[in-house]
């Protein structure tokens, strides 16, 4: 079922928000110092290609943090923008519901990457 779910999600909404997560890797990538941020930007877009059968456990510490803070003021409030409005725009069908979930789940992690590891579901 999760293979259905994700070329389907892959169709509908994840080209664009992995897309997106690859854009902003680059940039990041352009400066030396950001180079660790845009390699979790790549990290992020493979969930974001592919996000059913995944599930996102979130840790880290003070250093994570210290970094989703800056993530958020450089970059993550776009990309949770993004995410927040596609899972809007697929809740209001009752098919589009759980793709609209994965937007929500995809919005918070676009506003706290850094200490968060995509794992297989159990």
């Amino acid at each position: 079922m999760s293979i259905l779910g994700n070329i389907l999600w892959f169709i509908f909404a994840g080209l664009w928000q992995g897309l997106s997560w690859i854009l902003v890797g680059c940039l990041w990538c352009i400066t030396i110092v950001g180079i660790p941020v845009g390699l979790q930007c790549f990290k992020m877009a493979g969930l974001a290609f592919l996000p059913f059968g995944k599930e996102v456990e979130y840790g880290g510490g003070v250093p994570s943090a210290l970094a989703n803070i800056l993530w958020l003021i450089f970059g993550g409030v776009f990309l949770a923008l993004e995410a927040l409005l596609n899972g809007v725009v697929l809740c209001i069908t009752i098919i589009g519901i759980p793709f609209g979930l994965q937007c929500f789940k995809q919005a918070k992690l676009a506003l706290m990457p850094f200490g968060a590891e995509v794992m297989p579901r159990r």
